[in-house]
């Protein structure tokens, strides 16, 4: 289907059974469950194996950070009442793991709201749910990770950035996905690396008087909405306008003015 005037290539869609199979693209949140019951981290065992020598370079970072508070605090930019996230990065391999989907929270994941989810409709969020983060690059739903303190926008010491170092080996896995991707993360993870051809969903609110603006306080909370209702549907929507279609009839407004680009319009607070 042409979309936007523009023809998708294989990367955008996969026929799997007769149907359209869609990646939900999140980024990761900052506050992480603690603990867990799954076996210490197996970086090779992570979906996307490709990325494994960046991912042990960077964990491998951290550990070493970790022995050195003071310095691990300007990186992630924490304060000293935060080493408990510090003591985290030290124990990444030796802590508790956690299914991806259970170890993120804050606001997106709330919306999402994994544990309301019934047994068929964690499978289907398992299966679409993928996970753009700063130190596993990207990991699918059931991937087991332990807690970690790193963000897009940190600055290791003596490192290149982390879209520099993340660029060369996540562009390629991105581009090669074969679902079509609906790319949900925020600013600083998208720049780690674009996905070719994603739809993406912008959230503004609108005034009485009909102006606008884009929403950043509950921006997060709109899009983990958006998440779930793409996670849980029995459809399976392979293209932006089936995608737009699927959130009208949740009752959401989403305009759609051509190419891949969805913008979800909320009441002004």
């Amino acid at each position: 289907m042409c979309v936007g005037g523009r023809v998708p290539g294989p990367a955008l869609s996969l026929r799997r059974g007769g149907e359209d199979v869609v990646l939900l693209l999140v980024p990761p949140s900052e506050t992480k469950a603690p603990g867990g019951d799954g076996a210490p981290l197996d970086l090779a065992g992570l979906s996307h194996p490709e990325l494994t020598p960046v991912r042990t370079d960077l964990a491998g970072v951290l550990v070493g950070l970790a022995a050195d508070p003071p310095a691990a605090r300007v990186a992630l930019g924490l304060s000293p009442r935060q080493d408990d996230e510090v003591a985290r990065n030290g124990a990444l391999f030796t802590g508790p793991t956690l299914p991806v989907l259970e170890r993120y929270t804050g606001v997106l994941y709330e919306a999402l709201d994994v544990p309301s989810l019934t047994r068929a409709q964690r499978a289907r969020a398992d299966r679409r749910l993928a996970v753009g983060s700063a130190l596993f690059g990207l990991v699918r739903g059931t991937d087991q990770i332990p807690a970690y303190r790193l963000s897009a926008g940190s600055a290791l010491p003596g490192r290149p950035t982390l879209r520099a170092v993340w660029r060369p080996a996540l562009g390629p896995v991105l581009g090669g996905l074969d679902e079509l991707v609906v790319d949900l993360r925020s600013g600083s993870y998208a720049a780690l690396a674009p996905v070719p051809g994603a739809v993406t969903v912008d959230v503004v609110s609108e005034r009485p008087d009909g102006s606008r603006a884009v929403v950043s306080h509950a921006n997060k909370a709109y899009k983990g909405r958006v998440a779930r209702l793409l996670a849980t549907t029995t459809a399976e929507p392979g293209d932006v306008v089936r995608v737009r279609a699927l959130l009208r009839r949740a009752g959401l407004h989403v305009e759609h003015d051509g190419g891949n680009a969805l913008t979800l319009v909320v009441p002004a607070a």
